[in-house]
């Protein structure tokens, strides 16, 4: 999605760096987590670090309620950190590993504005490679109070993120399956909001956590890289239905999508529950 033309915008400021942490996710209601989120190794400061994108912060309107909910809730630096971490170590291994090559995202601009929706990543006017999330005002100042404000904002903001790091089969892959990697990673990182439900019922595809699911359901079968080698081969390839899945994990989609609403059977609200 691509905004409209507009007037230059002020200049962003520049985050400061903050010491590296591998999630956003706290220990606050188990209600909210994945379980699977704890299972994934959390990278120690002797391992080796992907290429880091500069952070920018811009807010159009201060006054705006929602501004002062989300500087009251988060912190912006950690927050964006966490987010980067979390998409690097999920859809990457590491630099020198040849079986993963993440894009070369070289800076990030968080936009907080008033809009309809909720959130959408574009790149910028200055080229692909530079990258805008532009967060609605709006719906941060109307996060209900049943929701963490701390925690939709930091899912919202690591599903975006991965927007900015993902491959897409040049511009051939389904939409419902990049929003799928996008929210199986906010799945993964444990920032699981608790409307999310395991849904069974229409097409694999239909995006979202719908689709997260099913890619969460492909790892536990098929190894923890699943989502990395669906990634890595959307970089390579361009995305053919009839054979993307059966060279990648020896079936159809919609075989193993069969096989995933009879595991699962009927659909359940949030997967925290056994």
């Amino acid at each position: 999605m691509s905004p409209a033309s507009s007037p230059p915008h002020p200049a962003p400021t520049v985050l400061p760096e903050r010491p590296k942490s591998p999630s956003t996710a706290k220990n606050k209601s188990p209600n909210h987590r994945n379980p699977t989120a704890n299972s994934i190794n959390k990278p120690s400061q002797s391992e080796e670090q992907f290429p880091q994108p500069k952070l920018r912060l811009e807010i159009r309107d201060l006054n705006h309620p929602g501004a002062s909910k989300f500087l009251s809730a988060v912190n912006a630096s950690h927050v964006l950190q966490s987010a980067v971490t979390n998409v690097l170590r999920l859809l990457y291994v590491k630099p020198s590993n040849p079986t993963t090559h993440p894009p070369p995202t070289r800076s990030v601009t968080l936009i907080l504005r008033p809009m309809g929706g909720v959130a959408y990543t574009t790149g910028s006017d200055l080229d692909n490679d530079h990258k805008e999330i532009h967060f609605s005002l709006d719906y941060i100042n109307n996060i209900p109070e049943a929701r963490r404000a701390d925690d939709e904002i930091a899912g919202v903001l690591t599903h975006e993120m991965v927007h900015c790091f993902q491959w897409n089969g040049r511009a051939t892959a389904p939409s419902g399956l990049i929003e799928g990697v996008a929210d199986w990673v906010r799945l993964r990182a444990g920032l699981v909001p608790p409307h999310w439900r395991r849904e069974t019922s229409g097409s694999w595809d239909r995006g979202y956590q719908h689709t997260a699911y099913f890619l969460d359901y492909l790892t536990s079968r098929f190894g923890e890289d699943t989502v990395r080698r669906v990634n890595e081969k959307l970089r390579t390839d361009r995305y053919d239905g009839e054979r993307f899945w059966v060279e990648l994990l020896g079936q159809s989609v919609e075989a193993l999508w069969e096989e995933y609403r009879v595991a699962v059977g009927p659909d359940r609200k949030n997967e925290n529950a056994p």
